[in-house]
């Protein structure tokens, strides 16, 4: 029987090679093209969010620890489509039920939400648990480990995109992997991810910070780097 063989489709060739970079000693390690955002020192990559100036959290042990009540804190330098890489503790002490048990979030954009709880037999609500898209979409599967334990959530985000009159012409799309296993596949987001009110998309530029939140519970997060794409 012959063989026939089959030419390439029409694909544009590529512009230029692909640039080289080196690859972190192990998953979690930021490769060279990436942004190291807390490297377990200092906060100078950081703001308060709600309150202007520099971040309160607490550093300890090359990790820095949500300071309650001295609010939200956000980067310095904004992003748009990009990968990011954080890993996040709940209290090894277990303190009350559902949402208030070991909450936080890391926000996209400052708007969009990856839900950050101890879901370790914890019950609450679907969409409300550990790498949900807030009030929105559950993770496929709970990866929780147990209180204390580190976690890691890798993210791949793109931005929503909007016309001139500020409509959106392209929803934000993410891609998570909670503790390397995948909870999110290229969901769509449906607008910013409030807790009171439907979603809703208000026109924004291409990039903003990201944003961790202080909900009044001592996460804590480490080996924080982030990819633009």
């Amino acid at each position: 029987m012959s063989q026939t063989s089959r030419e390439p489709g029409p694909f544009p060739p590529p512009k230029k090679e692909p640039p080289i970079i080196t690859p972190g000693k192990s998953d979690s390690d930021p490769p060279s093209d990436a942004t190291v955002l807390f490297n377990g020192k200092d906060l100078s990559s950081w703001r308060s969010a709600d309150k202007g100036g520099d971040a309160k959290w607490k550093i300890k042990d090359g990790y820095v620890e949500v300071a309650p009540g001295t609010g939200d804190i956000a980067t310095r330098e904004e992003f748009g489509d990009c990968q990011l890489h954080i890993e996040w503790a709940t209290p090894i002490e277990v303190k009350g039920e559902g949402q208030e048990r070991g909450n936080s979030g890391v926000f996209l954009m400052e708007r969009y939400e990856v839900q950050v709880l101890d879901s370790y037999n914890n019950k609450t609500y679907y969409h409300g648990q550990a790498g949900a898209i807030y009030n929105q979409y559950a993770p496929m599967v709970n990866a929780s480990r147990k209180p204390g334990e580190w976690q890691s959530y890798d993210i791949i985000f793109k931005a929503p995109k909007f016309d001139e009159q500020g409509k959106v012409t392209e929803r934000a799309r993410i891609t998570v992997l909670h503790n390397g296993v995948l909870i999110q596949n290229n969901v769509g987001i449906y607008g910013n991810t409030w807790h009171d009110r439907p979603a809703l998309y208000i026109a924004h530029g291409p990039k903003a910070s990201l944003k961790l939140q202080d909900h009044s519970n001592p996460l804590r997060y480490r080996n924080i780097w982030i990819r633009q794409l």
